[in-house]
């Protein structure tokens, strides 16, 4: 089984930063995507940032210039710097390992809360 183990979530003022961490049991370095997601109150689970098998990195319009995905392959760990943060990015973030066609692994996520 592999494991997700997530740390870095909390309550933060708008404007503020936070950085969340995903340590994973098993090589992030295959994987064809490595990424971040969220669900806030009322809404569906969307992507927030993901790393893909080369190294390249997308992100959602929403945080696009604010939030910053980065990986350390010998800590097997990704993590979401997240800057300027603002209400609306209140949310549960998940982090996910993907590989096709048959992995699609999930974190059991971490509450983000940013205060007016």
């Amino acid at each position: 089984q592999v494991q997700l183990v997530e740390s870095g979530g909390g309550l933060v003022q708008a404007g503020g930063s936070l950085r969340l961490s995903c340590a994973a049991s098993i090589s992030i370095f295959s994987m064809d995507s490595t990424g971040w997601y969220r669900q806030a109150p009322g809404k569906q689970r969307e992507l927030v940032a993901r790393i893909r098998s080369d190294g390249s990195t997308n992100c959602a319009d929403a945080v696009k210039g604010r939030f910053t995905i980065s990986r350390d392959i010998a800590k097997r760990t990704v993590y979401l710097q997240m800057n300027s943060l603002k209400p609306e990015d209140t949310a549960v973030y998940y982090c996910n390992l993907y590989k096709s066609p048959y992995f699609d692994y999930w974190s059991q996520g971490t509450q983000v809360t940013v205060s007016s």
